[in-house]
């Protein structure tokens, strides 16, 4: 691989990373953000009080639980926005964007519409990736990968809400045109234990011209 000052000359200067729980978006993210030299920004669940109820009891815990991540992102937001944006680059696990699509999925009509009301007063607004790179996988491997990795809330997570958000994230980032967009078929590869695999999705990103993109990678062996 390139050296670390070529690579940073070559990226593209704020990426974020998206796809739903169990994919690994976290993960690639601190890889990224060691590989560039880059910021890392990332969601804070662990701080979300709510999140552990929101798993055992969605229905009830939803409202909560989303205007929780709501502020939570507010803020982080504003501290972007407080700092040179012409200077920093940083790697970020999530887009604000991604939080309706989470709020339609999770709320009921009364209280998708409290949340819509906070939401404009909010006056969100973040800065626009250059890159947005979307993990995809089936919900078997999500579940697989949630289940290897232990998180005992998260083991709480029901197969008909991964098929939910899956459906959700496809249709979103089947919209999307924001910015340059990279769908990546994370299925068969390991993009945090494999460095062949990892290597192989860094090149293709600084060879990416603007537009959206689709990366059906094969694996490679260990």
């Amino acid at each position: 691989m390139k050296s670390d000052s070529t690579l940073t000359r070559g990226a593209p200067r704020y990426i974020a990373v998206e796809g739903p729980i169990g994919v690994g978006k976290t993960s690639l993210c601190k890889r990224l953000a060691a590989t560039f030299q880059y910021q890392l920004l990332l969601e804070k669940s662990d701080e979300n009080p709510f999140l552990d109820r929101f798993y055992q009891d969605r229905r009830q815990h939803a409202l909560a639980t989303q205007l929780f991540f709501l502020f939570q992102r507010a803020q982080q937001i504003q501290e972007l926005r407080q700092e040179d944006m012409f200077s920093a680059v940083r790697v970020a696990d999530f887009l604000i964007d991604k939080d309706r699509l989470f709020a339609r999925q999770t709320l009921d009509p009364d209280e998708f519409e409290i949340y819509e009301n906070v939401y404009r007063h909010l006056t969100l607004d973040a800065p626009r990736p250059d890159l947005v790179i979307y993990l995809q996988a089936p919900t078997d491997t999500l579940l697989h990968r949630i289940q290897r990795r232990g998180i005992t809330s998260e083991q709480y997570i029901e197969r008909s809400y991964l098929d939910q958000l899956n459906a959700a994230y496809t249709e979103f980032f089947h919209y999307f045109d924001a910015t340059s967009l990279l769908i990546v078929n994370s299925t068969q590869i390991d993009l945090v234990g494999n460095d062949s695999d990892y290597e192989q999705l860094v090149d293709y990103i600084l060879k990416l011209p603007s537009g959206t993109h689709y990366y059906n990678p094969r694996p490679t062996l260990l």
